[in-house]
């Protein structure tokens, strides 16, 4: 237990942090700008008596008054349609508020934990699959893509940084795709994009030919890896996300079948040339150091976000 401080409360992942927080007994300080986070889940968070909210750019100096025994930095923007809309918000979200973040760490002599990515892996070779944490990645650092993935690259090497230098204790967690209640049903993610589409009736968007992998964590299991971690003596990286892998094309065959739909698929050309063809995670180091792995299925755990997602897409109707 402690008094905690967590940029990007009112982001889908980082609101299931701040619940598992909380009911580990925590005083939660949740911190936002709602440039992607959404106030709903905000009101949730704040009918629990340890959570307090404050709207901010964590990209800027702020204070908070008292002690801090821990920080994580979950602010991000983490979907492509994203990073397209809002390029320079989220370079300066993995680099000036990553700094930032990382002082008020420093200065309160709290524990740091960042939220980093699995696309800092790039796109890996056949060699390099599943990926493990001594990856070193094949990122283009100049692509369409790059604003997230070299911000989180930097962020990364900025932790490291003020661990080596000023004995800083820092954990950071690789986060592999993360699915659940409270997506944004037009966040542009696979998950999102497919139930939305079949929940209405269109044709579900395939971009290339669909065999390109991915696999999904549930968004519970996922936040569970993360305080496993930040509580943990773990201080290199460590992967978050689950080993069950499937492609694009299967991913949307079982959303069709759980929604009923009679939609079909449609192909378009990759947004990316550098999209990942595969991504999985090794995951031997989390169940190792934090006895930590996924719970929850697939299919389990697409029926309650098809469920919510289905009240945001009526209510957007």
């Amino acid at each position: 237990m402690g008094r905690t401080v967590v940029t990007g409360a009112a982001g889908f992942l980082a609101s299931y942090v701040c619940d598992r927080l909380l009911d580990e007994g925590h005083e939660v300080i949740g911190l936002d700008n709602f440039i992607t986070g959404r106030s709903e889940n905000v009101r949730l968070l704040s009918e629990h008596p340890k959570f307090q909210f404050i709207e901010q750019d964590v990209s800027l100096p702020f204070q908070i008054e008292g002690e801090v025994d821990y920080v994580l930095h979950l602010a991000s923007p983490a979907s492509p349609p994203d990073f397209r809309k809002i390029p320079f918000e989220t370079l300066r979200a993995g680099s000036f508020a990553t700094h930032v973040t990382l002082e008020l760490a420093h200065e309160k002599a709290a524990r740091f934990l960042l939220a980093s990515t699995s696309e800092i892996y790039g796109d890996p070779p056949a060699e390099h699959h599943p990926q493990k944490e001594e990856y070193w990645g094949n990122v283009n650092p100049n692509g369409a893509r790059s604003v997230y993935d070299e911000a989180k690259r930097y962020a990364e090497a900025v932790t490291m940084a003020y661990q080596r230098e000023y004995g800083l204790e820092t954990r950071i967690v690789r986060i592999f795709n993360t699915y659940g209640p409270r997506m944004r049903a037009d966040d542009g993610r696979v998950v999102t994009n497919f139930i939305a589409q079949a929940l209405q009736g269109e044709p579900l968007t395939l971009y290339g030919d669909g065999t390109q992998t991915r696999s999904f964590c549930y968004a519970t299991d996922t936040a569970e890896g993360i305080v496993r971690l930040l509580l943990s003596d773990e201080g290199e990286p460590v992967n978050i996300g689950n080993p069950d892998e499937f492609t694009v094309r299967e991913l949307g065959e079982t959303i069709l079948e759980l929604t009923g739909s009679d939609s079909e698929f449609i192909t378009v050309p990759l947004p990316y040339a550098d999209d990942p063809k595969q991504r999985r995670p090794d995951i031997s180091k989390a169940r190792r150091v934090l006895g930590w792995e996924p719970t929850i299925k697939l299919r389990e755990g697409l029926r309650p976000t098809i469920d919510y997602l289905r009240g945001e897409v009526l209510l957007k109707r």
